[in-house]
């Protein structure tokens, strides 16, 4: 399975569980980039084959080698979940050897009928979730998504308590950024959802992030707060999954660190501006009121996009239609 983008490869983390829960006698390989790894190894049954983009798999004679390799594996399916050009022509050589192969449906058709400005079809269409289940279906395994199953919460270490301390009635991730503005709630905004929160002594708030800027900006959110804490750029990612895991909630924006929050079975609450639940990329397992949505009344185009990066005059500031107190109260409300 060839998977890209960190939100992409997350998706399919509750999907490869439920498969290995029903199919214990069966194996499955994972083909992703190095990064992914801590994604899939407290999966049982699930070995992780590494894609090396920039040396050995680079280029089209990169993917025949990344074949044979693969070939030497013994691998009898093919299911290609992410459905790209590099993807395909590894499926297709699979396919002319003999193996059975299936791949995702996108659904391109219902995702610009969703977010087209005229004639708008405003319906919710099939998740990520089930369009993976449909690719298992296709190569012979029906999957049942409805009694789902996550890791254990992880046993933080001393460098993790050292950051974050040990006395917290309730832990709150705040992830406020995504990778197109569109899907980012605005900074003055969300600033007043921290200071709210932070309020409560009982709560403590981890802002996750990366990249210097990032870094910068959760620096002066958190500094004027005890109880607030930094986290992007003091501990490496495997930890952030352990620390992700033991948290009560996560508020995201449309991104991956919903996904893999979801993933770990913790309660996700995210923020949509552009983009909408509607278009099959909401966290696993959560429900539709926690998806919170810009105003569509007042912007009757939303969503303008399926992944944000389309920008449309006079959207710029759908998110501020969210508001702050209606953050706050689905946070607080949380358990």
């Amino acid at each position: 399975m060839r998977l890209s983008a960190m939100g992409d490869v997350a998706m399919t983390v509750p999907v490869l569980r439920a498969f290995v829960k029903q199919y214990p006698n069966i194996k499955i390989t994972v083909i992703s980039r190095p990064f992914f790894k801590p994604f899939f190894e407290s999966i049982p049954n699930v070995t992780f084959f590494a894609f090396d983009e920039k040396e050995r798999h680079k280029g089209f004679p990169g993917l025949i080698r990344l074949f044979n390799d693969l070939r030497k594996l013994k691998i009898d399916a093919f299911a290609d979940l992410h459905n790209v050009l590099r993807s395909k022509v590894v499926r297709t050589l699979f396919a002319l050897s003999g193996k059975k192969t299936a791949s995702v449906d996108k659904g391109r058709a219902g995702k610009k009928a969703l977010t087209r400005s005229e004639n708008k079809v405003f319906v919710q269409l099939p998740t990520m979730f089930e369009r993976h289940v449909k690719v298992f279906e296709e190569l012979g395994f029906k999957l049942d998504l409805s009694n789902p199953t996550f890791p254990e919460k992880a046993v933080l270490n001393a460098d993790i308590l050292e950051i974050i301390g040990e006395n917290h009635e309730k832990l709150i991730g705040i992830a406020p950024f995504a990778q197109y503005d569109s899907k980012v709630y605005p900074l003055d905004l969300m600033q007043e959802v921290i200071a709210q929160l932070a309020q409560n002594q009982d709560n403590k708030i981890l802002l996750f992030g990366g990249g210097k800027k990032e870094i910068e900006i959760l620096d002066s959110i958190s500094k004027p707060y005890e109880n607030v804490i930094n986290m992007a750029g003091k501990i490496k990612f495997q930890q952030e999954l352990q620390l992700i895991s033991n948290l009560d909630v996560m508020l995201s924006m449309d991104s991956g660190n919903a996904h893999i929050a979801a993933m770990l079975g913790v309660k996700v609450i995210t923020l949509w501006g552009a983009t909408h639940p509607f278009a099959g990329f909401s966290p696993f397992n959560q429900s539709l009121e926690n998806a919170l949505v810009a105003d569509r009344n007042l912007f009757p185009k939303l969503p303008t996009s399926v992944y944000g990066n389309k920008k449309v005059e006079g959207y710029e500031d759908v998110m501020r239609t969210i508001s702050v107190d209606s953050v706050v109260k689905i946070l607080n409300n949380c358990q």
